[in-house]
């Protein structure tokens, strides 16, 4: 059985197996985790081919293909018994089952079996990624009230930003938007961002994204007087700056400072 502090870095998954017999091994994962707070992004693979330059350019069909992706952020933790995955952020639906499960090495396989769904995941990491340096900010947008989670380990980084309304819970997010009033509706339904990407000389690059629109962009992510601002795209995809509390920090606050001199 592993330690928390030994699961630092960048898993990717290769395989999970449900109880009915079914398995999935194309879904793209990218599990990132810090000292305890961890960020997950969970693609199809191929990705929905979305184009838009920001929300409002979504139309129905398009908010119904990017609603079948996954991701989740907050804490992760171990009771003794069982790890946990708590999701402070969720870009589905509260579920029913909490993340919860064991952990164990088969060879330089992370197995993960589920303990209220007796599920069975396949994890691995990459050696060759650094797994320090390591910071992660829980974050409250000033002006909404909105929840964000910023985690950076080596020279990788992923962003979650929750949306401003809550979906109902034990649903899946297809039904949901599925089941919308309207396009506004339905893109207020998708408009919750988790990114994943690269520090590079200039700042942090968004590679992957539930919001495709945000592929490629900066984050920007700087933190001066108390408060946080990274890059964003209003819904009409001009360029905008958002400004975030920092509610808990783990790691040295300075290392934000340092991200654009990494290579």
């Amino acid at each position: 059985m592993p330690r928390v502090d030994e699961l630092q870095g960048l898993w990717t998954r290769s395989l999970i197996q449900w109880p009915d017999g079914a398995r999935d091994t194309t879904t793209q994962v990218r599990w990132l985790q810090g000292t305890s707070a961890y960020i997950d992004l969970r693609q199809p693979t191929p990705q929905p081919a979305v184009a838009a330059a920001g929300l409002d350019q979504l139309a129905a069909e398009d908010c119904l293909l990017l609603a079948a992706q996954e991701g989740f952020a907050g804490q992760f933790a171990f009771d003794g018994a069982f790890f946990e995955w708590g999701r402070e952020i969720d870009y589905q639906p509260q579920p029913l089952y909490s993340d919860s499960g064991s952990l164990w090495w088969d060879g330089d396989v992370l197995i993960e079996k589920g303990r209220d769904i007796d599920y069975i995941e396949h994890w691995h990491r990459d050696p060759a990624l650094p797994a320090a340096p390591c910071i992660a900010l829980a974050l409250r947008c000033e002006a909404t009230g909105v929840n964000a989670r910023y985690l950076r380990v080596g020279a990788l980084f992923m962003f979650a930003r929750d949306r401003a309304i809550t979906p109902p819970a034990q649903h899946h997010l297809t039904q949901c938007v599925a089941g919308a009033a309207d396009v506004r509706a339905a893109r207020a339904l998708i408009d919750c961002e988790i990114s994943f990407g690269h520090i590079e000389p200039g700042g942090e690059r968004i590679t992957a994204s539930t919001l495709p629109y945000r592929a490629g962009d900066r984050l920007g992510a700087m933190l001066e007087r108390d408060i946080l601002t990274t890059r964003d795209r209003a819904p009409d995809g001009r360029p905008i700056l958002r400004r975030w509390e920092p509610c808990a920090v783990e790691g040295d606050l300075s290392l934000l400072a340092a991200a654009v001199r990494v290579t």
